[in-house]
């Protein structure tokens, strides 16, 4: 017996009022190259008025940051990824420390954070990676970004250890159950929450989806990955957090509409970008 073919319903018919913001996006990569002004497009058409690139070393902001020249509503985060730590050198954090002091677009450090699933990077180079940034989003006074897979203990004790509870903060591309949600948010921290909500067999992710303080909670796509369902397996963009913003909504008990601009407005806070989308 065949499966049933995934009705690919557009994100255009479920827009939404103008006013969301997708927290974390990689629409700098190449997987955009061919039609990034039209993704762009579908995402102010389906309702969002800002999108946050995430740049993953001061080498990709330099090169790629151009392409969003003619897309003020495109904000910017800059970080070296845990499992990029190796590139975490004296020029590149100093590189990082010039791009914030000249590109006020440029709003977060992150992603930064601790990744133990995959092998890419020695897990003594990644805690290094991570101090040292951390320091740096503290010497420059901006929010922080984190990434964190299969090391929520290491990642958190780091954080609470060098005194970041109550610092600006958001746990990006939350998928956890209510126990870690609820010791991010008792250190005042924020959560972003990306596709795999939509997804059947993450129960325990829509539970937590529900303690979060409506004025902590952020949406996110983390395109070109981790699309929701009914996109799932195809790539992701920021248009698609429409979908997402429906079982985030459905999970709380509140209407998408709703929901989807106190989101945008949590990200613009958190941003500082009121004035800006």
């Amino acid at each position: 017996m065949g499966h049933k073919k995934t009705e690919r319903i557009d994100p255009l018919t479920r827009a939404l009022p103008s006013g969301g913001v997708d927290s974390h996006a990689h629409l700098d990569g190449p997987e955009f190259d061919p039609d990034r002004e039209e993704v762009l497009a579908r995402a102010r058409a389906a309702g969002l008025s800002g999108v946050g690139n995430v740049f993953l070393g001061p080498e990709d902001f330099n090169t790629r940051r151009a392409v969003f020249d003619r897309h003020p509503e495109v904000f910017f985060l800059l970080g070296i990824h845990p499992c990029d730590g190796q590139r975490c050198t004296p020029e590149s954090l100093e590189a990082m420390r010039m791009a914030f002091a000249t590109e006020p677009r440029l709003r977060a450090v992150g992603e930064i954070g601790l990744d133990f699933h995959w092998q890419d990077c020695p897990r003594e180079l990644q805690f290094k990676a991570f101090a040292e940034q951390l320091d740096l989003a503290r010497e420059l006074d901006v929010p922080l970004v984190i990434h964190c897979r299969d090391a929520e203990d290491d990642c958190l004790m780091t954080l609470e250890a060098r005194g970041f509870a109550g610092y600006p903060l958001l746990w990006h591309c939350f998928g956890g159950g209510p126990a870690l949600a609820r010791r991010i948010l008792n250190n005042g921290w924020h959560i972003s929450v990306p596709g795999p909500v939509t997804y059947p067999a993450n129960a325990a992710l829509r539970e937590a989806v529900a303690l979060i303080p409506a004025d902590r909670l952020l949406l996110e796509t983390d395109s070109p990955y981790l699309a929701p369902v009914p996109w799932r397996g195809r790539r992701n963009e920021p248009a698609l957090t429409v979908f997402t913003a429906q079982t985030v909504a459905e999970a709380r008990g509140v209407s998408p509409e709703d929901l989807w601009l106190a989101c945008g407005k949590n990200a613009r806070r958190f941003f500082g970008l009121e004035a800006a989308c």
